[in-house]
């Protein structure tokens, strides 16, 4: 597995190529538009998948982290996917890359939820024939984690890098600073340390909740990740129901997987593509 953003330089995700030199050069088609939420906002759509004529292997929704959108690392991860025959989708979240919304400003994960699953469920809807998988990264692992706590029995699979299961002390703000973000939420909500109150309750909601989940799930971590918290992710883990379940923390790796070394990028994402594709290929009508 050769992941593109071994072509990426620090000025362009596509290194030497432009954006249209890309997709041809990795036979992708890729579509982009946008949808009108439930609150009147515009927000931001892409798609890819090959654009021969195999056979589609199944769906990824994906979710990105915050203050991240669905380019760059996230695009590059989702050529990646699409290259092993998958149709994945993802969406801005509000606040994020092209969507409307105060930048980074999350005023409520219930409509973060709502957005991707109707996005998602469109989606689905088309191709529904095929099994279907939900992709977060970091932020996103915990939307995706609620996706499924809500939606249960609609998902085939779910894949969570780097999620926040839980925020790691040494990103926390230091008491009493941390007492105070309910104020500073209510003075100036859309200050990024007021942003970590509702981060927060997000991460206890997971652990009072994790043990709900019954989705086939797949979770790697990094060891050594500053910012979500390893701990608390192997025991989201432990709780699940789920009768088929893998955990694959990294020794040595941060929270970006996908900034590590070139050997450590494939032997990551190597884990996870192979993961979807099994599961894939066995849910999938022949």
């Amino acid at each position: 597995m050769i992941h593109p953003i071994h072509e990426a330089n620090e000025s362009c995700p596509y290194g030497d190529l432009t954006r249209e030199e890309f997709y041809q050069k990795h036979q992708i088609l890729h579509q982009e538009g946008f949808m009108l939420n439930s609150r009147k906002m515009r927000i931001f759509t892409q798609s890819w998948r090959l654009n021969s004529t195999h056979n589609l292997r199944g769906v990824v929704a994906m979710v990105h982290g915050y203050a991240s959108d669905s380019g760059w690392l996230t695009e590059l991860t989702a050529v990646a996917i699409a290259k092993c025959g998958f149709l994945v989708c993802a969406l801005d979240l509000q606040g994020h890359g092209l969507s409307d919304g105060f930048p980074g400003h999350i005023p409520s994960i219930k409509h973060v939820i709502q957005d991707c699953i109707h996005f998602f469920d469109s989606v689905k809807q088309e191709y529904r024939k095929l099994p279907a998988f939900l992709y977060g990264e970091s932020l996103g692992g915990a939307v995706s984690i609620l996706i499924c706590l809500k939606q249960k029995n609609e998902w085939d699979g779910l894949i969570l890098n780097g999620a926040m299961c839980g925020v790691s002390a040494k990103f926390k703000p230091a008491w009493p600073l941390e007492k105070l973000l309910s104020v500073a939420a209510f003075l100036a909500p859309t200050w990024t340390v007021a942003a970590a109150k509702p981060f927060l309750r997000v991460c206890e909601y997971i652990r009072r909740h994790s043990q709900e989940l019954q989705v086939p799930m797949l979770m790697v971590h990094g060891e050594d990740d500053k910012v979500c918290d390893c701990r608390s992710a192997r025991l989201a883990y432990e709780s699940a129901s789920s009768q088929d379940k893998t955990l694959k923390i990294f020794p040595g790796m941060d929270h970006m997987l996908i900034g590590e070394g070139k050997d450590n990028v494939d032997l990551v994402f190597g884990t996870i593509l192979a993961w979807l594709g099994e599961r894939a290929d066995q849910i999938r009508p022949v």
